[in-house]
């Protein structure tokens, strides 16, 4: 097979929410425009890092369609799905694959714990039989620290095979190094995208086509050297060192705050909580002296 267009940078935006802890939209759509001058090829919209299973479908689709009447084009869209009914799963990837998304990030049902490959391979094939004709362009999502369930470098071969066309890659957030390498060595001619930035070099140097990326929403001048030419960056790999140390989620939206000078940023939603003052001020002065001193 044909190897594909290289996938690139895409942002796993963070999604801003107002006083109500309603989606700022306007907020959300001007900071992945950000994203992309930056050098993102793409944004992730609902997400890990954009709180994805906090968010209703009706809010969704509002978002989705606020951002496919701005000037952001529909191949710049990755849509996450994270559902544990394959209806919903279905639906939810419907309505991106047919407004022309880029991509959907579909992870597995993560509700039931010890799924075998062949319930997980019944789940995902349900998915595609409720899509229909319009399934394709679909990245599996492996992040077993979230969802307890880990997709088999078997299981993507199966649905490969009984699904031509339709997977598109994976994104591996196993930080699982030696899985990692597995998945690149059997499917090295899918989009394979490296989730945790502390391997994404090494993971480019043996074929990985790029990230959907937490950090993007920050640093993506940095990751881009990662991305297209495999080059280490000792500094990024101490940057996610830090922030891992905090809630992930609410440090990644800090540091949005930090860097934009709008405090809004700060705010997750529940069952989320947003850092302490104390642990925002230690997280944004060690940044920022990292980066600081990188570029001295």
């Amino acid at each position: 097979m044909a190897k594909l267009e290289r996938f690139g940078l895409s942002a796993a935006l963070a999604t801003p929410f107002d006083a109500d802890m309603r989606i700022d939209i306007d907020a959300a759509i001007n900071h992945a425009r950000n994203c992309l001058v930056n050098g993102c090829s793409s944004v992730t919209l609902f997400g890990t890092t954009g709180e994805g299973s906090s968010i209703s479908n009706e809010e969704r689709s509002a978002m989705l369609g606020a951002f496919l009447k701005s000037d952001i084009a529909p191949e710049q869209i990755v849509v996450g799905v994270m559902a544990n009914s394959y209806i919903d799963a279905a639906l939810q990837s419907l309505e991106a694959l047919d407004a022309g998304c880029r991509n959907v990030l579909l992870a597995p049902p993560s509700y039931f714990k010890n799924i075998s490959d062949d319930g997980l391979f019944n789940w995902f094939s349900a998915v595609f039989a409720e899509i229909g004709s319009s399934a394709r362009g679909v990245i599996l999502y492996n992040i077993p620290s979230v969802t307890a369930v880990e997709i088999s470098v078997d299981l993507v071969s199966r649905l490969r095979e009984a699904f031509p066309g339709v997977i598109a890659g994976v994104k591996d957030s196993s930080g699982n190094w030696p899985f990692t390498e597995s998945l690149l060595a059997k499917h090295n001619d899918l989009a394979i995208l490296i989730g945790d930035e502390r391997g994404l070099a090494a993971g480019v140097r043996m074929g990985g086509q790029g990230a959907i990326s937490g950090l993007a929403n920050i640093y993506a001048h940095r990751l881009l050297p990662m991305v297209f030419e495999g080059r280490d960056d000792a500094d990024v790999v101490e940057a996610v060192n830090q922030i891992v140390a905090f809630p992930v989620i609410p440090a990644v939206k800090a540091l949005i705050a930090h860097q934009s000078g709008d405090e809004n940023w700060r705010r997750a939603r529940a069952p989320l909580r947003s850092l302490s003052d104390s642990d925002y001020g230690r997280l944004i002065s060690t940044l920022d002296r990292l980066f600081k001193s990188a570029a001295a």
